[in-house]
């Protein structure tokens, strides 16, 4: 006999119910009581910890390390991305405050989304061209890629119990659709967006 997953036939909120066909009485599925989401969450802290504080340390480096700002704003406008000097900031800007949100779990879509838009955009204008693992010679899009795609996931996940998202019930429900659009939205689009209208690489 098929049963119909409801919660709202249930006395108790921790208690999943199924509607029984045909007999309008409820048997009590699973009680979410006895689920432990402690590993859960700790598998989240350490993702979006780990990128946001890489991500971070990216943008530093953009601003303060080597070249400095204007060695990146350099390297921007070689690779196409012009005016170098607005793409440096831009970038280094949302590296720092997106990597940030995801160490604290703040608007997590939003910032996954604008990390991987950032790796999106790298991934075409400096690595494409260069193979697929980091060692060749331009570094190939081996890591770009990965960050992308993990960031795809962060998102959707969601920050866990253990974020500010969680303690201020923010809207967008973690493993839903919504949360997965929004994600990958805010990150193919902010990147082929931003390609669009800036990218003019130099003719060969």
């Amino acid at each position: 006999m098929k049963s119909r997953l409801v919660e709202t036939d249930c006395q108790t909120s921790s208690l999943l119910c199924g509607d029984i066909a045909g007999t309008g009485g409820t048997l009590i599925l699973a009680d979410l009581n006895d689920v432990n989401t402690d590993p859960l969450n700790i598998a989240l802290l350490i993702m979006r910890v780990t990128i946001g504080l890489m991500i971070m340390a990216h943008g530093y480096n953009h601003i303060y390390g080597g070249g400095k700002i204007q060695g990146t704003a350099g390297w921007f406008a070689s690779m196409g991305m012009k005016p170098g000097i607005l793409h440096a900031w831009l970038a280094s800007i949302t590296e720092l405050g997106a990597g940030a949100m995801l160490v604290v779990g703040l608007l997590t879509p939003l910032a996954a989304g604008a990390v991987m838009s950032v790796m999106i955009v790298a991934w075409i204008t400096a690595h494409r061209s260069n193979g697929f693992f980091i060692f060749k010679p331009g570094q190939g899009y081996e890591y770009v890629a990965f960050v992308a795609l993990t960031c795809a996931g962060v998102g959707t996940l969601g920050a866990g119990e253990w974020s500010i998202d969680n303690a201020m019930e923010f809207p967008i429900n973690p493993g839903s659709w919504l949360a997965f659009l929004v994600t990958v939205g805010a990150g193919v689009g902010g990147a082929f967006s931003l390609l669009a209208v800036f990218y003019r690489p130099d003719k060969p």
